[in-house]
Order: structure tokens, then sequence, then C-alpha cells
């Protein structure tokens, strides 16, 4: 089960944007506008867009340069710091990601992105416990425009604690602000599946099918769900579906092995 669980953290990052790349700032008074920035602060931002469209296109060396650009123009620009952060976070850079991350929370404390973006840092290297103050920290700003974010976030390091009490209240609150969002409909399918709600499961996962999120990890835990149901009609076709669309996974190798309880 850790081994499902691990890949789909990993792949919600992208699927649900786990972390928070900037937009909007600190989070703090009102927001810019062109005319309260001065030129270099005008320059960083601009960089820092480069940065975020490089990110998303695989190209962190690059986005790194522009980050170096921006910042050489406005050193005291938390977002880029940010950013940096989740770039140095992917590459397995720790040490430079926690720096970058601090840094931008010394800037804007206050900043739920920060916060949330920290949090998942520290849920992702191994300090599960200390990731939960600041998802909460990020919560308790009412500008923050994304909570299910870091509701999704605290809810999958509450699993990795074993504390799921606390996971399905944070789950159960992102499934309140946004019940279609498919990150927060696998956290519950799997929360359901663990406690054995097979009923349940099936519901959540079923959201998400229908949203048409077929990944591997999805469509195996859907497979599971129907197996500890004893449909296995519905367990034959989702299993169809997974040898078509992800034939080469591990997923599937594990349907082949009959590794139900992995």
């Amino acid at each position: 089960m850790r081994r499902w669980y691990a890949a789909t953290a990993a792949a919600l990052v992208l699927l649900s944007g786990c972390a928070a790349t900037p937009g909007a700032g600190s989070g703090q008074g009102e927001l810019l506008t062109s005319s309260d920035q001065t030129d270099n602060q005008k320059r960083a931002r601009i960089r820092l867009q480069l940065a975020v469209g490089y990110y998303e296109q695989r190209q962190p060396a690059v986005a790194l340069d522009e980050l170096k650009q921006a910042l050489a123009a406005d050193p005291d620009f938390a977002d880029a710091y940010s950013m940096r952060g989740l770039i140095y976070m992917d590459m397995s850079e720790n040490k430079l990601a926690e720096d970058n991350f601090r840094h931008a929370l010394r800037l804007a404390p206050n900043s739920p992105d920060f916060n949330n973006n920290y949090g998942w840092f520290l849920c992702q290297t191994g300090r599960e416990q200390q990731s939960i103050s600041f998802f909460d920290t990020a919560l308790k700003n009412r500008s923050y425009q994304s909570p299910n974010k870091a509701l999704n976030n605290a809810g999958m390091c509450s699993m990795k604690l074993k504390d799921k009490v606390a996971a399905e209240r944070y789950f159960s609150q992102a499934f309140q602000y946004d019940p279609g969002n498919p990150s927060t409909n696998v956290n519950l399918a799997q929360l359901y599946y663990e406690r054995q709600d097979y009923e349940r499961a099936r519901f959540y996962i079923g959201r998400v099918m229908k949203a048409d999120v077929m990944s591997p990890d999805v469509l195996w835990l859907a497979i599971k769900i129907e197996h500890r149901l004893g449909d296995r009609a519905a367990e034959a076709s989702l299993a169809t579906q997974l040898r078509r669309r992800h034939a080469g996974s591990a997923e599937y190798a594990a349907y082949q092995r009959g590794a139900f309880n992995e």
C-alpha cells in the first residue's frame, strides 16, 4: 500500500497543484498593480513569469537562470525564492530547496502559498509532523484562494503519520471546497479503502474516473476496490483498461501477480 501511496502523491503534485507556483504573491494587503512597482520590480516579475513557463515545460536550468535574473533585479522578491525552492525540490537538491523556502517565509511569513509549499517540502523529506503546522498556518489565512491544496497536502501527510482521523477531516474539508477535484476524490477513495469501507471508496474513485482520470494508480485502486466488493465483471473491465492504457506499468504487473494486498 505504501508503494501506491508514494506514487500517487508524486503524480498529484501536477494533478492538483500540491505546491503552488507564484501568482498573487504573499497574500498580504492589496494586489500589486503596475503603478505600484518600480522598474526593477517589474523586470523581476517578468523574469518570474518566464521561469514559471520554463518550469512547466520541464526546463529547470533555464527556469533557474530566469530566477537568478529576477533576484538580481529585486533581491527581496519572495515569490522568486519560493519558486526556486520548488525547482530545487524537484531536482532533489533538498538543502538548496529548504534555504529558498525559508527565505521566502522570512520575507512573507503569512503567505498561505509559501506555508503550503514549505509544508509540502517537509512532508516529502521525512518531517511529516512538522509539516502540519505550516498547512494549518496557510489555512488560517482568509485570503487564501486555494485552500483545497493545503487541505489535500495536510491529509496526505496525516495518512503518512497514520492519523486517519485527521486525514479524513482534511480531505472532507477539501471536498467541500471543490467536490470535483480528482486529487481530493482519490485521497478519499484511498482513505476509505484502507478503512475497509469499500462502498464509500467506490463512490469517490468513481467520481475520479468520470473525470476521465485514468492513470495507472487510479485504475489499480479502482480494481482493488471492485475486487474487495466481489464485482468480478467490473474488476475485469477495469483490468482491461489498465492493460490497454498502461501495459508496462508496475500496477499492471501487480494485477497480473494478483498482488491485491501489497
